[in-house]
């Protein structure tokens, strides 16, 4: 029906898909009620019953209760709209279809999420296309410090000028915005009618504003540190128990060398009193020899 008849009307296709989820859920209310007369069940009979069993149920669904009558009220206060561009938390996409309980989202990245409705009321909502589609982005741009301001204002209008999809009204405008830590900041604010294409039509700016800051020879900002020495003593706080510390080993460290020094000097002496004694005993065989011969 929504594909043959209603599109005959020239609806909007929002307009087409309340009517028909409407006259769905008619014709599903109307055809039970149908059924169960043909079966001869008596209603009157079944009113006890059924207040009973409503009561149970609504205790035990209370969420699937929420989330429909939730959807009740995006069908008829029409807060959102079928085709409109939203962002949902973290989510950001087309709206495909409202439920009763769920409404479908279609992501920029082609995924389906599914949303229960009651996120729609409960949480900030950003509808980029309610009304009217025509909405602002806003480009931070930073540039080496010494560059002349009105040299990149004039660049950064000339990259929104070329650009197809930036519209002429309202006009791109640039704010200078503040001194960065490394850079001169400015904004360039510009406006689109698509904005499901906000991110591509962000890349294509920057490429084009790169490219003209070049052609301008404007510097684009990189970090920077000044690193300062000065020579001289410096007040450094040293606890007692360290001080100590250093000091009794310092001493033992001195002790040490000492002894170390004293043993070294101990055993040269005694070495050349060997040599010596050796060096005698040989003579006196020598010398004893030759009075033999």
């Amino acid at each position: 029906m929504r594909s043959r008849i209603l599109r005959l009307t020239n609806l909007s296709r929002p307009a087409q898909e309340t009517i028909a989820l409407i006259i769905h859920y008619a014709i599903l209310f109307i055809g039970v009620i149908v059924l169960l007369q043909l079966w001869g069940i008596d209603f009157s009979s079944l009113a006890v019953f059924v207040g009973v069993l409503g009561v149970g149920i609504g205790l035990g669904i209370q969420g699937i209760a929420k989330e429909c009558v939730s959807g009740l009220v995006l069908i008829f206060e029409r807060p959102i709209q079928v085709g409109d561009f939203v962002n949902v938390g973290e989510l950001m996409g087309t709206v495909e279809n409202i439920g009763i309980r769920s409404t479908e989202i279609l992501t920029l990245d082609q995924v389906s999420i599914i949303i229960p409705n009651s996120r729609f009321l409960e949480a900030e909502v950003v509808n980029w296309t309610h009304n009217n589609p025509v909405s602002r982005l806003k480009l931070p741009v930073g540039v080496a410090y010494g560059s002349d301001p009105i040299k990149v204002r004039s660049a950064l209008i000339e990259a929104a000028s070329q650009h197809p999809e930036i519209l002429d009204q309202p006009a791109p405008n640039v704010f200078f915005t503040g001194f960065g830590e490394n850079a001169l900041k400015f904004e360039l604010l510009v406006w689109i009618e698509d904005p499901p294409k906000q991110f591509q039509i962000k890349s294509e700016l920057y490429f084009l504003i790169e490219e003209i800051l070049r052609h301008y020879h404007v510097d684009s900002p990189f970090p920077k540190l000044d690193l300062h020495v000065r020579s001289g003593n410096f007040p450094v706080d040293v606890s007692h128990q360290l001080i100590e510390s250093l000091t009794q080993l310092s001493q033992e460290l001195t002790k040490w060398m000492a002894r170390q020094s004293y043993g070294n000097s101990h055993n040269g002496t005694s070495h050349n009193g060997t040599s010596h004694n050796g060096t005698s005993h040989r003579n006196v065989q020598i010398n004893n020899t030759s009075d033999n011969n």
